[in-house]
């Protein structure tokens, strides 16, 4: 053993003047004495103290002679030669992806790879720097190069995993800055091997991998989504995969707004898929988690807990109900059959408003007696005075003016090359503004009237070649968009972990509330729309409400999933490069392994000993005091 700083042993000096205090000390007990005749013998005690005194054994002392020999042996900085991975300047990657809380080495991957970067960081030389990066969704320096082992070790210790894929790409770009103005350069990673195949590493310099993980048994969820069917109603199709050798037995289960729905059992082939489709589901549910469970003795482990469950959100409404009341004009049919978000009835003029209630009414050619509170699409109607606007005469004045700029119901929408050869001109519609204008009037309107959206189109289909340009999908995707019910956030398909979530507020809403899926919740102001929100770290579901003054006005919700065959698929590999394998990391230098931190414990444990025993011995003399006096009142 050798030491760093062998001139800290002169502190063991002040054994000398421990040891005099000891000599020199007097000690003098006041006793409480029943009769004078006992002066004598105190006198004589008192006669014997002299100046000095002949040290006596004393465990006190002993203690205190082996804290300051402690405490010299731990500065002084003992170590001993131990063979390390590489010496000079060292980027420690640590990988804290998600497949890192697989748990087939004790306690985690992710914690077996925590312990083996401090074993690194514990061989290091005073000349040595290293610098931690915990590598996730993004890389983060967790401690610039340094070759203090404190504040090397405090990085990895406070060190968590992520339930993300890792951005190795992001990850050596930052470790390969280091590498200038250093003699010597070396990153080492530590993972279980899942970087991007097409990733060269020896373009980085000297990169050393050390292996973490043994096993690749897992079974997860990687695909989980809703959709509703026309004639079939609510759907459900979920994927789950096998990523081992072995056959397994899983159970799936499906619960609905927390409620158990179903559970199956699947047995799975090694390496292998499995398709789960559910078409008796219920209508009036929203929320969907989907478990894969083990039946009970389960000889195959499955060491990846966290892609067993995910999420979806599910609206058997997303847009709403329509109903096109027409004579039979397969343009406006087609045209509505293409929004699979719209469910599309058909209607019979000849019979008058259907007695079932619809979000949207299409009137082709045709005018109800009584409107119906709801949102209307009026294309062509016939001339007359109505409650809420008049239909003119015919005009074929229908050279184009223009189409009304930066408005979402005309997004995309050329009209330059549409010929129309007649059309309604309508009077009584300041409500509504013109999206599309002719020499003799108003082409398309829409606007609000009295809490329902009107959109009017002023011209028969068959009279012009609309239908026929790439503006006829546009123009009736603008509108129903614009018929949907106000929604902040668009995510249908949810989200991955990390992955950020855009939210354009209500008009009417003052603040944003998210509610994470573990209770926690953030607020935010809707000063400065659209709103970026990034905190998407947990899976699960989160809700998005709008607040009015404090009121909860809508609310919406998304999935967080991690949906990625890559961190599912947790077998150890070896990364490879374009020139072939890296060979796992090995020893080949010598480093120093110091022992200071371990002496340091030892000296506050012998002085938490020696408090101890001088704390009892204070006390001692007053309980005997105390049960003196008390033998006393008792006689």
């Amino acid at each position: 053993m050798s030491f760093l700083a062998p001139l800290a042993a002169l502190i063991g000096l002040l054994a000398v003047p421990i040891v005099l205090l000891y000599m020199l000390r007097l000690r003098r007990r006041e006793i409480q004495v029943s009769s004078t005749m006992l002066w004598q013998m105190l006198l004589r005690d008192q006669e014997a103290n002299a100046p000095w005194q002949r040290l006596r054994r004393n465990l006190l002392l002993l203690l205190q002679l082996l804290i300051l020999a402690a405490l010299a042996l731990a500065l002084m900085r003992p170590y001993s030669e131990v063979p390390i991975l590489t010496s000079g300047r060292i980027a420690l990657l640590i990988d804290a992806s998600a497949s890192m809380n697989a748990i087939d080495v004790n306690p985690s991957r992710f914690e077996a790879a925590k312990a083996r970067a401090l074993e690194i960081v514990g061989g290091i030389r005073p000349e040595d720097s290293v610098a931690v990066v915990r590598v996730a969704s993004g890389p983060e320096m967790l401690e610039n190069y340094t070759n203090d082992q404190t504040r090397l070790r405090d990085a990895v210790n406070r060190m968590q995993p992520s339930t993300t894929p890792a951005d190795w790409d992001a990850a050596l770009t930052l470790a390969a800055a280091g590498a200038q103005g250093a003699e010597k350069f070396t990153i080492i990673i530590l993972g279980d091997g899942g970087l991007p195949t097409r990733l060269d590493l020896t373009t980085y310099g000297d990169v050393r991998f050390i292996p973490i993980g043994t096993s690749g048994q897992n079974t997860a969820i990687i695909a989980l989504a809703t959709s509703t069917d026309p004639f079939k109603g609510a759907q459900l199709y979920a994927q789950i995969a096998n990523y081992g050798d072995q056959p397994t037995e899983v159970i799936f289960s499906l619960n609905l707004d927390g409620t158990l729905f179903k559970a199956e059992p699947y047995t799975l082939a090694p390496n292998s898929t499995q398709d789960v489709i559910v078409t008796d589901l219920p209508s009036d549910f929203s929320q969907v988690e989907a478990v894969l469970t083990r039946p009970t003795g389960a000889a195959v482990q499955d060491y990846l807990p966290s892609d067993d469950k995910a999420w979806a959100v599910f609206s058997s409404r997303r847009a709403g109900r329509a109903v096109i009341l027409t004579q039979g004009n397969p343009f406006l049919e087609q045209g509505f059959a293409s929004f699979p978000d719209w469910q599309v009835f058909q209607g019979e003029p000849t019979q008058g408003l259907p007695a079932e209630a619809y979000e949207l009414y299409v009137f082709d050619n045709w005018m109800p007696a009584v409107l119906p509170d709801a949102n209307l699409l009026f294309v062509n109607p016939p001339e007359g005075i109505y409650p809420i606007f008049t239909v003119g005469q015919l005009t074929t004045e229908t050279t184009l003016k223009g189409v009304r700029p930066d408005d979402p119901r005309t997004l995309y929408l050329k009209f330059n090359d549409v010929n129309v050869r007649e059309f309604h001109q309508i009077s009584g519609v300041a409500w509504a503004d013109t999206l599309v204008e002719a020499e003799g009037g108003p082409l398309v309107l829409a606007g609000e009237y009295e809490g329902r959206r009107v959109a009017i189109i002023t011209f028969d289909l068959y009279e012009s070649d609309l239908p026929l340009k790439i503006a006829y999908p546009i123009l009736l995707a603008n509108l129903t968009a614009w018929y949907e019910s106000p929604r902040t956030i668009r995510v249908e398909d949810g989200l991955h972990p990390d992955q950020t979530l855009f939210i354009q507020p209500l008009a009417n809403a003052d603040q944003m509330r998210i509610i994470r899926p573990d209770g926690t919740s953030q607020t935010l102001s809707v000063d400065n729309p659209p709103l970026i929100y990034a905190d998407t770290d947990l899976s699960g579901i989160y809700t998005v409400e709008s607040l009015l003054r404090g009121t909860v006005i809508q609310s919406e919700a998304f999935a967080v999933n991690l949906f990625d065959p890559t961190e599912s698929f947790i077998k150890p590999q070896t990364p490879a490069t374009g020139t072939g394998d890296i060979a796992a990391a090995g020893g080949g230098e010598i480093g120093q392994q110091e022992y200071w931190g371990w002496i340091a414990a030892a000296a506050l444990a012998i002085l938490i000993l020696e408090w101890t025993i001088h704390h009892r011995r204070q006390q001692a003399p007053r309980l005997r005091s105390g049960a003196s006096k008390s033998f006393a009142r008792g006689r």
